[in-house]
């Protein structure tokens, strides 16, 4: 098969920038002969290229043949800027001058690293042939981008116009959020200064008193993280047994008797189970390790009596950078000045990720090198949201970071003043605003939110933060405490959702080519059924006397909800047989996030009490995207007019059977879409406990008859988004958005 024209220009432009790399002309020099090959190619008049400095503006880097151009600019100023934000091209045509003009976007791994700019003759514009070759041709630009020569050649630039540099590293959002803070390098390991002793007896002695020191200090953290972060115990138990195994200690005594000190007997230890393990492919061994390597730290310390630098102090707002860390090691910090966690090996269910979650701190993982690129002492803007770390920040990204940051304190004093206010809009229309529940800080939400009950308690949190399967006891009394807080207003529980990107440790990692449509949720505990009968049992338990409802996830058919169903009233008629205290009332229900469930829609509404969209997952099953791949993030958006007609088409047939409706994903948690919900008809929307303010401000900001009206309008849009309609909207009708 032959290659197109568009290709075959590409790789020849490709070969060309390969060629002059290694010449020793400037780069200057280089770039002037790439842009020509660029105008050779498309034909045109002139190239200019530009390289991104930060989120706000573009400099140029070079030129070929242009005239009357700007050196630097900012991001949505005229078409270039607008492509640099929009990650998409951008035409201009100035008939004055009888010229066209195209911007597209250097792209790597979704984020604008740059842009070319093509100028040619004539007022009529670059038809879609002409911009595709534009488009394809400007894929050969990342490359050189990435080389430490055009890197030089850039921060040259930028240093002397006077500019400060401010890098970007890109890696992967393990907690979403916002912070500013000044670097913190977290380095509990030193290296050994004595290896080898011949005082074996006090080597040990040192080793007794190190591990005493040590557990005494796990059980200080663990009271202070059940009085002042949430009830995170288990974890910390979980770690104080890791830290008491007795075969480690086993095998550290051994090794003093072959001559080696205590803190050289403690790392050798370490480095020999790091090589016996290291090589699995079990994350749940992998995991232990960074526990492991964290514990060894902190008894070495504790044995050469460093312990007074087990706690940072800080009176400022830090971000902590490491390459591993443990949940106590969070705890050595003052949590609230922690405004984010840059950790170098690091996955979604190690124990500091959870502890972090429940203090509300963004967590970025797998930026390699992470140590090397930043300084101690240096400002650092974490964006969680987007998985990008900015050394040296604009006092602009500064300012506008600070407005997004949402600390624990600040989110509870926004509550504080309005927990008392209605959660109505201005034209009357009462919204239940629900919470939803599942890390341990949010049970420090309830009485602030004065919410109107639980839309979505995830359980699967109490089987992700323990090293084993929670029994029957364990569980129900968690299920019993939001109880006893939430009085007599609704709990909806979800029953076991793991799979996916939610796997449970003890269980090891389940390998499969697609995990997101894979063996997950609903499917797992259908299999497994004795896990949710143990799940099930729980629940009736704490509810005695009380109504329960339980609703299912990932159905994705209705003899699926009907088999779950089965297994919960069987379940509910035992637990009455053996006069157990029970709920009093059970309700049943579903989370729509298969669309295959859409086609059987009429059907479950006469079988289910009730039913929650899980917009996170419905939202990739229906543009087959996956949410977690950057390359995809801004190409679709749950503010289209496709996926809003079918969030309509929900909401409408569940009041024409009178079936309770409610929207639990993170779309009821953003004020804009939350706004929209409304619009589209939606009462009941259930929010984590940090968005529980800012969406509740917006609702009393609206009048949901105007929304309803201006929503219906846009339904029928042909474009892939209609946010930005959305957002003028909400800023002209006075909205709180932000």
């Amino acid at each position: 098969m032959q290659i197109s024209t568009a290709v075959s220009e590409a790789l020849a432009i490709q070969r060309l920038i390969s060629a002059e790399l290694i010449k020793s002309t400037s780069m200057a020099e280089k770039l002037s002969k790439i842009l020509k090959s660029f105008v050779s190619a498309t034909k045109a008049q002139s190239a200019i290229l530009y390289a991104t400095v930060d989120e706000n503006y573009l400099e140029m880097m070079g030129e070929y043949h242009a005239e009357n151009y700007k050196t630097n600019i900012r991001y949505n100023e005229d078409y270039i800027g607008k492509s640099a934000a929009t990650k998409r091209p951008q035409q201009e045509i100035n008939k004055g001058l009888n010229v066209s003009m195209i911007s597209v976007p250097v792209m790597r791994a979704n984020i604008t690293i740059g842009t070319l700019v093509i100028t040619k003759n004539g007022d009529n514009g670059f038809d879609d042939e002409e911009a595709e070759l534009v488009e394809t041709l400007v894929l050969s630009l990342p490359d050189l981008f990435s080389t430490n020569s055009f890197a030089e050649y850039r921060n040259q630039i930028i240093r002397e116009k006077g500019i400060v540099i401010r890098d970007a590293l890109h890696g992967v959002s393990l907690n979403k959020g916002y912070g500013i803070g000044k670097a913190v390098f977290h380095r509990r390991h030193r290296d050994l200064v004595n290896i080898f002793t011949e005082n074996i007896a006090l080597e040990k002695s040192k080793l007794a008193e190190g591990r005493e020191r040590m557990v005494n200090y796990i059980d200080t953290k663990i009271t202070q993280a059940d009085n002042s972060i949430g009830n995170t115990t288990e974890i910390m138990e979980a770690y104080k047994m890791f830290a008491l195994d007795k075969g480690w200690y086993k095998k550290i005594s051994a090794d003093i008797d072959k001559g080696y000190t205590a803190e050289a007997a403690v790392e050798h230890v370490y480095e020999d189970m790091w090589n016996k393990l290291s090589a699995t492919s079990d994350q749940y061994l992998k995991e232990r390790l960074y526990d492991l390597r964290d514990v060894s730290d902190r008894l070495r310390a504790f044995i050469a009596g460093d312990e007074e630098n087990t706690l940072v102090p800080v009176d400022e707002d830090i971000i902590i950078i490491a390459q591993t860390m443990g949940p106590a090691d969070l705890m050595d910090y003052n949590y609230e000045h922690i405004r984010g966690l840059i950790i170098e090996d690091c996955t979604p269910t190690m124990h500091v990720v959870i502890v972090a979650k429940a203090l509300n701190i963004p967590v970025i993982a797998k930026i390699h090198g992470v140590l090397k690129e930043i300084k101690a002492g240096e400002t650092i803007a974490v964006n969680g949201d987007e998985a990008m770390v900015y050394v040296r920040p604009s006092a602009r990204l500064i300012n506008e970071y600070q407005k997004k940051s949402t600390g624990i304190k600040k989110v509870f004093a926004e509550l504080n003043k309005i927990k008392d206010l209605p959660t109505e809009t201005l034209d009357g229309v009462k919204i239940n605003l629900a919470m939803n529940y599942g890390l341990d800080l949010d049970y420090e939400y309830i009485k602030p939110t004065k919410c109107s009950g639980i839309g979505l308690y995830r359980t699967e949190i109490t089987f992700m933060s323990v090293d084993k399967m929670p029994d029957v006891e364990s569980q129900e009394r968690q299920y019993k405490k939001l109880f006893d807080a939430m009085g007599n207003k609704k709990i909806i529980f979800r029953s076991l959702d793991v799979g996916s990107d939610k796997f449970l440790p003890y269980w090891g990692e389940l390998k499969e080519e697609n995990p997101a449509l894979g063996w997950r949720s609903i499917r797992i505990t259908l299999d497994r059924r004795a896990i949710l009968k143990r799940q099930i049992r729980a629940m009736l338990r704490a509810a005695a006397d009380k109504e329960l409802n339980i609703m299912f996830p990932m159905v994705s058919s209705l003899q699926e909800f009907i088999e779950a169903k089965e297994t919960l009233l069987l379940e509910y008629e035992r637990e009455k047989q053996r006069k157990n205290p029970t709920a009093k009332k059970v309700n049943v229900g579903i989370m729509i996030e298969v669309p295959s469930v859409l086609f059987q829609l009429d059907e479950l509404l006469q079988q289910v009490d009730f039913v929650s969209v899980g917009t996170n997952d419905l939202y990739q099953f229906v543009f087959a995207c996956d949410r977690g791949n950057p390359l995809l993030s801004n190409r679709y958006d749950v503010l289209s007019a496709p996926f809003l007609k079918l969030m309509k088409k929900i909401v409408d047939k569940a009041g024409q059977y009178k079936v309770y409706c409610s929207v639990c994903g993170e779309m009821a948690g953003n004020p804009l879409e939350a706004m929209t919900l409304i619009g589209l008809g939606y009462r009941n929307l259930s929010v984590s406990g940090a968005s529980y303010a800012k969406v509740k401000k917006m609702i009393r900001s609206m009048k949901e008859e105007d929304v309803e009206d201006y929503v219906k309008s846009l339904l029928k849009s042909p474009k892939n988004s209609i946010r930005q309609q959305l957002l003028a909207y909400a800023y002209d009708h006075g909205i709180a958005i932000d």
